[in-house]
């Protein structure tokens, strides 16, 4: 029977385990080696070798530019004064069209402020979470763009680009009145 890897792994963490693991082997047989820990990890979930087991986990992580946690880079944003924050953080899930945001602010008096929304990147227009008559229309423009647009009975309300920088390394969100620059963490 396999372990099951959980839907975003981390390589770091398996390689705790094969440490952990080699700690524990080694009581019994001596002569174990890292490589053999790792290769026991690989076999626990189903992998035929810590390669085959390292390179799935490294194409999960890099599967889609947005995919991962951004931190807000406050030194490079530009806040809208009725909105001001002290952090944020971003993290992406990205499953075809389905884009799944989790969000975590810390407002300007230190209180942590946490939301999830999922966005349909299919140009269709959805009921927005928020209801009310409001809808939401995103759409990709090639891999590192996705472009959404706030509907109201109709009529456009806001629009908000999320572009992801060339080297992946910032997302800068632009609506209309604001700039935020996050770094990939």
């Amino acid at each position: 029977m396999f372990r099951h890897l959980p839907s975003r792994p981390n390589l770091d963490h398996l390689r705790k385990q094969a440490k952990d693991l080699l700690g524990d082997m080694r009581k019994a047989n001596p002569g174990w080696k890292l490589s053999d820990a790792q290769h026991a990890v690989a076999r626990e979930y189903g992998f035929e070798s810590w390669p085959k087991l390292k390179s799935h986990v490294e194409s999960l992580e890099t599967s889609h530019p947005f995919a991962g946690t951004w931190s807000a880079n406050l030194a490079k944003s530009e806040q809208h004064p009725a909105n001001p924050f002290q952090s944020a953080t971003l993290e992406f899930t990205v499953v075809g069209n389905t884009v799944t945001v989790a969000q975590v602010f810390v407002d300007p008096s230190g209180h942590e402020v946490g939301g999830r929304m999922t966005i349909q990147a299919d140009g269709r227009a959805y009921p927005s979470e928020y209801g009310n008559g409001h809808a939401l229309i995103a759409r990709w423009i090639g891999s590192h763009i996705l472009e959404a647009v706030d509907l109201k009975d109709g009529r456009i309300l806001g629009r908000g680009m999320y572009e992801v920088s060339d080297d992946g390394k910032s997302l800068t969100v632009s609506t209309n009145d604001q700039r935020i620059v996050l770094d990939r963490r």
